[in-house]
This record gives C-alpha cells, structure tokens and sequence, in this order.
C-alpha cells in the first residue's frame, strides 16, 4: 500500500511538472513569475534527465571533481522568472556555495541541504505545489531524515577508513560519509551496502547506474536483489554518473 501511494505520487509530480513546464513556458511570453523554480546539481546526463522530469528548471553540472562556484548558481537564479526557488545541491561540498548564493540574491531562496542525488530525489518527490514555502520547506527537510543513501566507487590509495583496510584499485561501499566495505566485486559491495542500510521500515531501494556499469550487469544485479529483498520494490535508473558504480537510496 505504502508503495502503490509513493508511486502514484511520484507520477503526480511529474505530470504537475509537465504542467508547469507548459505554464512557464507561457510565463516567459507574458513575463508573469510563476510560484516556484528548482536548481539542481548533478552528475551524469541520466541523472540530469530524471531531475528535468521532476519539473527542475535549471541543471548545473557538477561532480566530485568540478564543484560550482557561487557565480554557477547566480546564473542559474537569474535564469528562471520565479517568485520562489528552491535550489538542491546534492552535494556536501556544495551546499555552502549555494547558501551564498542565496545571501547575494533579491530573489527568496530556499537551499535545501541535500547532500547526495538519492536525497534530492527524495526532496523532490515531497514537493507539494499547493502548499505554502514554509510548509514545503519543513516537509522537504523533513524527508531528507528518511532517506539512507549509499554510493559504491574505488579507492584512489592504499588506505584504513573505519576499521577497514582498503587498497588502491578496490571497490568500496559508503554509507552516510562512512567507509562500510571494500572488496574486488561491485555487485558484491553494492549488495553488502544495500543489506547494511535496509531495516524492518524499508519499502523501496532505488538503484542509479553509472557509466562504467552496463545495462545487462545493472539487471542481473536488481534481478539477485528481488531475491534477496523479496519483500521490497527494487527500482533501476540509468544515472550515468562518472566514478560511483551505484548510487543507492532506501526507504
């Protein structure tokens, strides 16, 4: 039941989404500010993609490696004729880049403090367009609570993190900032991941691909996942990220 309403709501807010993107593009001939505008962050052109179906006006590439600047997200403000904008960073080292955009603005900011893409989804999803900014403002900080998230990459060096020994050239599973596993198998380490953040509460686990990763190998992954977690709804999306494997959330 838990699932069916979240799918259904998810469906919602991409059709709203359509409706605003028609709305806005009537906008920009009339001049008028509609209610809300949303910024995202984001890596890999899959990901970008499932943002914009989401309703997010304006994508600013980032990563790992390229972290906008302040200028990056001044831009991307001045770009949307909204009253109010909503700007995800989906990224810790991020945030505070935003946070000062926001400072230099005339325009009412809202820097939601997400820390990863599976959270801004998760943000996203809670969006609700006919409340008011601060009732969408608490629900949305509310979510990102109801959210773990995991990442699976590689070890740059030869390293211990958390009490695990890790060599260059391992695969390694993080979860909430901190280094859970590191072995030779992706499938492996994502599995472990994924079996470290379920609880008795879980109802889905939401898989992002990325571009090191085939779409054959993803499937045959979800399909030992439906396995194992028999009881919970496995989603697959192509994210296309550079450097992480899998980006994983559960909730």
């Amino acid at each position: 039941k838990k699932k069916k309403k979240k799918l259904q709501h998810k469906n919602k807010v991409i059709k709203d989404a359509q409706e605003d993107k028609e709305v806005s593009e009537q906008a920009a001939v009339s001049e008028e500010p509609k209610e809300f505008g949303f910024i995202a962050t984001s890596m890999g052109q899959g990901l970008a993609k499932i943002f914009k179906d989401f309703g997010v006006d304006h994508i600013i590439e980032g990563g790992q490696t390229m972290n906008p600047s302040t200028e990056d997200f001044m831009k991307a403000i001045d770009s949307i004729n909204a009253k109010n904008i909503f700007i995800f960073p989906n990224n810790s080292n991020i945030i505070m880049a935003a946070n000062q955009a926001k400072e230099l603005s005339d325009k009412n900011i809202i820097v939601i403090p997400t820390k990863n893409t599976p959270q801004g989804f998760t943000a996203l999803v809670n969006f609700n367009a006919d409340a008011s900014v601060e009732e969408n403002e608490q629900a949305l900080m509310e979510s990102l609570t109801m959210v773990k998230s995991g990442q699976v990459t590689f070890a740059v060096r030869d390293t211990v993190m958390n009490d695990v020994e890790v060599k260059e050239g391992n695969i390694i599973g993080i979860a909430e900032s901190k280094l859970m596993d590191a072995g030779d198998s992706v499938d492996e380490i994502t599995t472990s991941l994924v079996e470290k953040l379920v609880d008795e509460d879980s109802a889905i686990i939401t898989l992002f691909y990325g571009e090191d990763v085939t779409e054959e190998d993803a499937n045959n992954l979800r399909d030992e996942l439906e396995e194992k977690f028999e009881d919970l709804d496995i989603e697959l999306y192509y994210g296309g990220q550079p450097l992480y494997y899998y980006l994983i959330s559960v909730e």
